[in-house]
This record gives C-alpha cells, sequence and structure tokens, in this order.
C-alpha cells in the first residue's frame, strides 16, 4: 500500500513539474506579447499627442484617426481599407447600380492608380479609358504616394465637372492627358443581343441586378431566334467586368450549372471555409457555351468563368484574367462608417486558387488594336470593285445552268442564312474576340447529331 501511495504522489509530482515547465514559459510569453502591444499602444499614443501639439499646422483629431485607422488597413493588402461614413454609403448605392464618378474600377500598383476596367457607357469608357491604364496625375496634382481612397477622393466631384486625367499605357511611349466629364453612372448589369443563331449576354457588374439581367436577356435572345431550341449557343461576355457581390456571382454560375461546387473559400481558421454548391436547373438546357474574359476580368467575374470552366460546361476565350482572388468582408464600426477586411481566398471547384495568378483561357484570343482612322475607308469606288470581286461567282455567268434539286422556299431559306453568316462575319472588324467565340459556337453546332 505504501508503494502504491508514494508512486501516486511521485506521479503528483512529476505532473505538477510537467505543468510549471509547460505552462509557465506560455503564461511568460502571452505577458511578453501583451506588454509589447501595450508599449506599442503607447507609443501611438505618444505621437499622436506630439502631433496635435507640435505640428507646423493644427490638425483635427479625427482625421488623425482616420488616417491612422486606414493606414492599418491599407498595410495588409490592396484591398483592405476604412470607409468613412459618406464612402460607406456610397458603396451601398453602387451595389444598387447607380452612382456618381467617372465609371472606372482601379486598385494599386508600384504606388499609382491602375485601372482595373472602365464600365460599360460610363464617361470613362466614352474617353478611351482602357484596363491596365495606370493613372499618375490628376489636374496636374501626383497621386503617388496617395492611398487608394484618397485617390478615389481626388477623382470624385460634381456631376458635370470636368477632370483632367494624367495615363501611363503599355505601348506608348510618353503619358498623355485625358479629359473626362463627370457623371452619373447607371449601371445597367446585363445587355443582351443576337449574332446569328447565338445569344450573347454581356455582364457589366455583379450587382443586385445581374442574375435577373442575366435571366431576362436569355429569355429576350431565345424568344428573338423563334425559341430555345433554334438557338446554338450563348456567349457570356465578361470582358472588363470588375466584379461585385459574391451572392450574385454565385447565382449566375448555378444558372448554367446542375450540380457540382461553384466556389470555395477558405479563411484564416480551418472552420472559417464556406463552399456553395449549384442547384438542379439550366437555364439554356445544356446548349453550348463560351466565356470572354480579358484582364479586365476579375474577382466575381473570375468566380464564374473558373466554375464554368472547371466544370467544362463552357469554353474559356480571350486573354488571362485580373487574378482578384480574395474576399472581403465589409464590417460596420461605430459611429457609420465600416472597414473593408480581406477575410478569406476563394477557390474554384478543382481547389485551385486564382489569387495573383488568373483565369487562363482555353483559347488565347487577343483583341487587334483598333486601325488608325486614315486607314479604316477606302475610297468608294476601291469599296465596290472590293465587294464586287469578293462576291463573283458560278451564278453570275452568262447563260448559266438553274439549280433544280432546291425548291424556292428552300433556295429563300438559304439565303437567309447566308445572310445571317455575312452579318457575323462583319462582326469580326467590330469586335474580333466576339466573332471568335460565336464563329466558335457555330462550328459546334455544324457538327452536333440532328435531333
Amino acid at each position: 500500500m505504501r508503494k502504491y501511495v508514494m508512486a501516486a504522489l511521485g506521479g503528483t509530482v512529476a505532473g505538477l513539474l510537467l505543468t510549471t515547465q509547460v505552462a509557465g514559459p506560455l503564461v511568460a510569453q502571452e505577458q511578453a506579447r501583451s506588454k509589447s502591444v501595450y508599449e506599442q499602444l503607447d507609443l501611438f499614443g505618444d505621437i499622436f499627442e506630439r502631433i496635435r501639439g507640435q505640428y507646423v499646422e493644427e490638425v483635427e483629431t479625427d482625421k488623425l484617426i482616420e488616417a491612422a485607422i486606414n493606414g492599418m488597413l491599407t498595410s495588409l493588402d490592396p484591398h483592405s481599407s476604412y470607409l468613412p461614413p459618406e464612402d460607406f454609403d456610397d458603396m451601398q448605392v453602387q451595389t444598387r447600380g447607380e452612382f456618381g464618378g467617372l465609371g472606372i474600377e482601379v486598385t494599386q500598383e508600384d504606388g499609382f492608380v491602375k485601372v482595373v476596367s472602365p464600365m460599360d457607357g460610363t464617361p470613362a469608357d466614352a474617353a478611351g479609358i482602357e484596363a491596365g491604364d495606370f493613372i499618375t496625375h490628376v489636374n496636374g496634382e501626383s497621386m503617388l504616394g496617395l492611398t487608394l481612397d484618397q485617390a478615389v477622393d481626388m477623382m470624385r466631384g460634381p456631376v458635370g465637372s470636368e477632370i483632367i486625367i494624367t495615363v501611363v499605357r503599355e505601348g506608348k511611349t510618353e503619358p498623355f492627358d485625358v479629359s473626362i466629364i463627370r457623371d452619373t453612372i447607371k449601371l445597367v448589369a446585363a445587355r443582351s443581343r443576337v449574332v446569328g443563331d447565338t445569344v450573347v449576354v454581356r455582364l457589366t457588374t455583379f450587382n443586385d441586378q445581374t442574375f435577373s439581367g442575366l435571366k431576362e436577356g436569355l429569355e429576350k435572345g431565345a424568344k428573338e431566334l423563334g425559341g430555345l431550341d433554334k438557338v446554338n449557343g450563348v456567349v457570356l461576355d465578361l470582358r472588363n467586368n470588375p466584379g461585385g457581390l459574391l451572392t450574385q456571382a454565385i447565382q449566375v454560375s448555378d444558372a448554367f450549372l446542375d450540380k457540382g461546387e461553384i466556389v470555395s473559400t477558405r479563411g484564416r481558421e480551418a472552420g472559417d471555409g464556406e463552399r456553395f454548391n449549384a442547384t438542379p436547373g439550366d437555364l439554356i438546357g445544356g446548349k453550348p457555351m463560351v466565356v470572354l474574359i480579358n484582364s479586365g476580368s476579375a474577382s466575381a467575374s473570375e468566380i464564374v468563368a473558373g466554375a464554368l470552366q472547371d466544370h467544362r460546361r463552357a469554353i474559356v476565350v480571350g486573354n488571362k484574367s485580373f487574378g482578384k482572388g480574395s474576399v472581403q468582408t465589409v464590417i460596420p464600426l461605430r459611429g457609420e462608417g465600416a472597414m473593408r477586411l480581406t477575410t478569406a481566398r476563394y477557390y474554384t471547384p478543382s481547389g485551385r486558387s486564382i489569387q495573383a495568378l488568373g483565369v487562363a483561357p482555353d483559347i488565347v484570343v487577343n483583341q487587334p488594336p483598333a486601325k488608325p482612322a486614315e486607314t479604316e475607308a477606302e475610297t468608294e469606288t476601291e469599296a465596290q470593285a472590293s465587294a464586287a470581286a469578293r462576291s463573283r461567282s458560278e451564278a453570275d455567268l452568262r447563260g448559266v445552268l438553274s439549280n433544280d434539286s432546291m425548291t424556292e422556299d428552300e433556295k429563300k431559306q438559304m439565303e437567309a442564312e447566308r445572310a445571317r453568316a455575312e452579318e457575323a462575319a462583319k462582326l469580326r472588324d467590330e469586335d474580333y474576340q466576339l466573332a471568335y467565340a460565336v464563329d466558335i459556337l457555330k462550328g459546334l453546332s455544324a457538327i452536333a447529331p440532328k435531333p
């Protein structure tokens, strides 16, 4: 019995020694960490008071605090920032699709503002601003060293007022100035058109109107062609779409998928991740799809392109996308402001992160630069001669034999199909990437088995 008691005492003493050896250093580390934090906060307080008391000009206390908060957030990554009350209100208005400004989505790179993409139909788009442009000056004032929010503030102003921005563009040897008149930006999230037998839906942003606009555009295009069975495929144009609401990206992806994962997010802790799956139902009944992307396709656009590509639901055509694979959470704060904080990365269904890499298209198609105005037009005589040479055929020869294998109705149908094909071919001069996408769907329909 005495041996058991001694053994128990020995075990207790050993346990106490082990607890002391392990817990002691942990407590000491935690105390040291807390001490370090308090020392840093004391340092901040000391600097804050010295600025208030000794800076050459009197400064507003709330501006100092706001700058300190924003500096802390912007030091994390390009997409985290502080939103003062007025900026928070503007952001909420933007997700509803109407706001004032130039109409560009921007980020920051090498200390300058970089255009992610101009938005369709906005003053910036009309002025010729392109994805990848760097904005170095506003009204002659340098933007180097400013935070992104400060730079955006410089570009804001009353509707109808003029702003002159200095642009540096790849391929141009010198910076150049662009004059833009600020306007109220009314974003139409989705636009549709019919090219040949293809329905083209262009998504300009992911706001509250995107999914409903997509659905309406698909229905309108199918009706114009005489029903969904007459549609040979759909082109989803996501070029220069800077992204927006994650919920809308999921809905758009789900519109074309019957099952499987759409996107997953992974945060700092293992339990912070989420997975979003598709529900049964395909708005176009499995018709072939092409998704168009370029370097201005970012965030939510990349979620959609990545999901449809991984599920082999669509052929992705164009250029590599922007590569914004992070999730920002807007967290309301006291005082009616908020902070935009990067809280997770998102992953495509195959588990790949596109952060800083982008979505690589299945088929790379570059958009040719616009031709200079002086070389675009031929003289009227040259144009007529060229058209005549292209259209000369057996049917133009004197005494030609007639075609006895087709009825008059069949001939009319053939002529109508030829006219549609020629109309689609004209698109190459207007938008080569879109024409390429339409040609892919036309080719697929040509070899598809007949019902």
